[in-house]
């Protein structure tokens, strides 16, 4: 296996091999999302997206982030700076933590025309004062960039990813804090009422959900056989996971219970997909690995900007994560028509819902959803977690029944894209942008 060493101790696998070895299997270079064949290290693919630039524009807006390169949230801001200007709106991006300067997504977006600035603060602060944005659309943002903001005159709106944005929240200060914002945006109900919880004090309809839209321009379908045979799939039964090497994702406990799926099911194979953002926690999913007897189907591999093609070949989705204020991975794993098996965390409800009709919604594996923190993360991430079952049974239920999943894939993704519409969460998006001015 080719492996990617991190301080000799961390290791995940590439995508240069296919899932599968198989003595008749011929190599097959990973298929795009526009029909060519591309290396597996290619960047996404662009084609067929208008960002247009437009002589005049209703406002301008600055977009403020820490970093743009491979998380939930580095894609989101993303996909707002594409779209904000087909709604005649200026997007310009700011990178507010140094050292996350020169992620892929800052790359993509320069070469798609739309400006990214990676300043020190004191620059940045500089840099708002001379060009004065109409508003900002704050994800995550620093305190220092808050405050120069507030002292500007400029409206802030701050997308709430977290639940609550982050875990540990200091409520003490993020009370006055959040005096300074003119609205919030919850990316799920659920972060909605955790906020609340926290700053009882805030005006409710100042902070508003807004769940996060489907980005299908840079998602396109690729085609299935293409994708299983460049994975080495025949009749295998691919469960995919895509999400960080970290406590919160918990891919340590879906490989645990995975294990009692492959015993019974010959047929399922695991792929889990992410970047290594915390070396030991990945050397504790590998060395649980090590010990598993169905190893061999069990794949911990490396993110893809792009995942078009392993949604394609995949089957099913799982998620066990233990906190999410939206995840980004799942809707688009529902856009691709796949089933879902997902823990009960933010978002869960608004995109699977109770009917099976979309997969199983599974008890959080720390506990109750409403209250999630790293504390319990922490306690319950390396020892048998209270949803084992309910995630082996569910799983086992999508593979019993992957007839009716395989039929019912194009309806489900059709659905899918157009509940989690682009235009109508950048409309929204837009709307309470002027709002705020």
């Amino acid at each position: 296996m080719l492996f990617r060493r991190l301080d000799g101790r961390s290791r995940v696998e590439d995508w240069s091999r296919p899932l599968v070895s198989r003595e008749t299997h011929t190599r097959i270079e990973m298929p795009s999302a526009d029909g060519n064949q591309t290396s597996a290290t290619a960047q996404s693919s662009r084609s067929g997206f208008d960002n247009p630039r437009r002589p005049t524009a209703r406002f301008r807006c600055l977009l403020a982030t820490h970093c743009l390169d491979a998380g939930g949230i580095d894609e989101f801001v993303a996909f707002l700076a594409r779209r904000l200007p087909a709604k005649e709106i200026e997007a310009t991006v700011m990178l507010t933590d140094r050292a996350a300067w020169g992620g892929r997504l800052a790359k993509d977006l320069r070469e798609e025309g739309v400006r990214v600035i990676e300043a020190l603060p004191e620059d940045s602060c500089r840099w708002m004062a001379d060009n004065r944005p109409d508003v900002i659309s704050a994800h995550a943002p620093p305190d220092w960039f808050v405050d120069a903001a507030h002292a500007l005159g400029i409206p802030v709106v701050e997308t709430l990813h977290g639940v609550p944005t982050p875990i540990g929240t200091d409520w003490g200060k993020e009370i006055p804090r959040s005096r300074k914002l003119t609205f919030l945006v919850a990316v799920s109900d659920l972060v909605r009422r955790q906020y609340l919880r926290g700053n009882p004090s805030i005006d409710e309809n100042a902070i508003v959900t807004i769940p996060n839209g489907f980005n299908a321009s840079h998602r396109r379908s690729v085609d299935r056989a293409l994708a299983r045979a460049w994975l080495g799939l025949e009749d295998d039964f691919l469960f995919i996971s895509l999400g960080r090497y970290v406590l919160q994702k918990n891919a340590y406990g879906l490989v645990a219970a995975f294990g009692d799926v492959a015993r019974v099911f010959p047929e399922a194979r695991l792929a889990v997909a992410g970047r290594v953002d915390d070396q030991g926690y990945m050397e504790q999913v590998r060395r649980l690995l090590d010990q598993e007897p169905e190893r061999q189907r069990i794949h911990l591999r490396d993110n893809l900007s792009n995942p078009s093609a392993i949604l394609s070949a995949a089957d099913a989705f799982v998620m066990n994560s233990f906190f999410e204020g939206w995840s980004l991975a799942s809707m688009e794993a529902l856009c691709a028509g796949l089933p879902v098996v997902m823990a009960d965390v933010g978002g869960a409800r608004e995109q699977v819902g109770s009917d099976i009709k979309r997969g199983y919604i599974i008890p959080n594996p720390g506990g109750d959803p409403e209250i999630p923190s790293w504390e319990t993360a922490a306690r319950e991430g390396f020892r048998p977690q209270c949803n084992k079952g309910a995630l082996v049974s569910a799983m086992g239920s999508i593979i019993r029944d992957r007839h009716h999943w395989a039929a019912a894939r194009s309806a489900l993704a059709r659905d899918a894209q157009l509940q989690f519409s682009a235009d109508a969460c950048v409309t929204r998006y837009a709307d309470l942008l002027e709002r705020a001015i």
